[in-house]
C-alpha cells in the first residue's frame, strides 16, 4: 500500500507543478498580449505621424517649386493642371 501512496503523492506533486507552470504561462501570455496591444497602438500612431509628415513634405515641395525651385516645377504644374481639371469638372456638374 505504501507504494501506491508514494505513486499518488508523486502524481499530486507533478500535477501541482504542471498547474503552477500553467498559471505562470497564463500570466506571461496576458502580459505579452498587453505588450502587443501597446505596440500595435504605438505602431498606428507612428503610421499616422508618417502620413502627416509625407503630406507636409509634399506641401513643402510644391511651395518650393512655386517659389522658384527648379527640381519639381514639372510635377507642380501637373498637379495644378489636375486641380484645374477637377475644378472645371465640378463647375460643369453644378451647371447641369
Amino acid at each position: 500500500m505504501s507504494n501506491i501512496e508514494d505513486i499518488v503523492d508523486s502524481l499530486e506533486n507533478k500535477i501541482s507543478k504542471v498547474l503552477h507552470k500553467l498559471e505562470l504561462l497564463k500570466q506571461s501570455n496576458l502580459k505579452l498580449a498587453e505588450e502587443l496591444d501597446t505596440s500595435k497602438q504605438e505602431n498606428q500612431k507612428q503610421k499616422l505621424q508618417i502620413l502627416e509628415w509625407e503630406e507636409k513634405y509634399e506641401s513643402l515641395k510644391m511651395a518650393n517649386s512655386i517659389l522658384g525651385g527648379d527640381e519639381n516645377k514639372r510635377e507642380t504644374k501637373l498637379k495644378i493642371n489636375a486641380l484645374i481639371r477637377d475644378i472645371d469638372y465640378c463647375i460643369s456638374q453644378l451647371s447641369d
